[in-house]
């Protein structure tokens, strides 16, 4: 057993595989024994309490996001080994981000240096931080109205804002042996922050 909560986070835009992903790793590390914690849903609870998701993203919503997320990971801390959270906070920030650049609109400095900070608070409570990589060739699944050069808006914004603040990240490419590398990772990490804790 691990002494305090190792903490994994995904993010990448959507129908990218992270959902599985995490929900594989969750199967994984519970198969070895540990308490697993998985974050999720943050965007299906947002929309029924009647916040805008997708190309509709505000400022309002993407700081309701990031703080439930926040607040759902110190959570999930007093129960578990592993904490994965499905969606870090930068995926609300990558979302809203595009959504403007999607609608040509500009928010004020002020409200995308609040919602910087708000993520860039979080980010270093993640011993290992995986980044699903866009395929073009993957389509989205047919149930989801997805509009596709707004999913690619949100890849490019999640992968400018890693390069930009230089935050240490895995890539996760659309392929078995990647995702299976990921899930070795996983694995790695958790052990060697088991290991020095005993």
């Amino acid at each position: 057993m691990v002494t305090a909560p190792v903490h994994i986070a995904i993010t990448g835009t959507h129908s990218t595989g992270k959902t599985v992903l995490m929900r594989r790793a969750e199967m994984e590390l519970r198969a070895i024994g540990l308490r697993v914690a998985r974050v999720h849903g943050l965007g299906k609870r947002a929309a029924a309490i009647g916040l805008p998701k997708m190309q509709r993203h505000t400022a309002i919503s993407t700081e309701w996001v990031i703080a439930t997320g926040i607040a759902d990971e110190l959570e999930r801390t007093t129960d578990a080994d592993v904490v994965l959270t499905d969606r870090a906070p930068i995926d609300a920030l990558a979302y809203y981000t595009a959504a403007l650049e999607f609608r040509g609109e500009v928010s004020e400095p002020a409200t995308i240096e609040r919602l910087e900070q708000l993520v860039a608070s979080q980010s270093p409570r993640y011993e290992l931080l995986l980044a699903t990589e866009l395929d073009l060739a993957e389509p989205v699944q047919a149930t989801h109205d997805y509009d596709p050069r707004y999913r690619h808006l949100v890849d490019r914004h999640v992968h400018d804002w890693l390069f930009r603040t230089s935050s240490s990240h895995q890539l996760v490419a659309n392929t078995d042996d990647s995702r299976d590398n990921a899930i070795a990772l996983i694995k790695c990490r958790v052990a060697l922050l088991e290991d020095s804790t005993t």
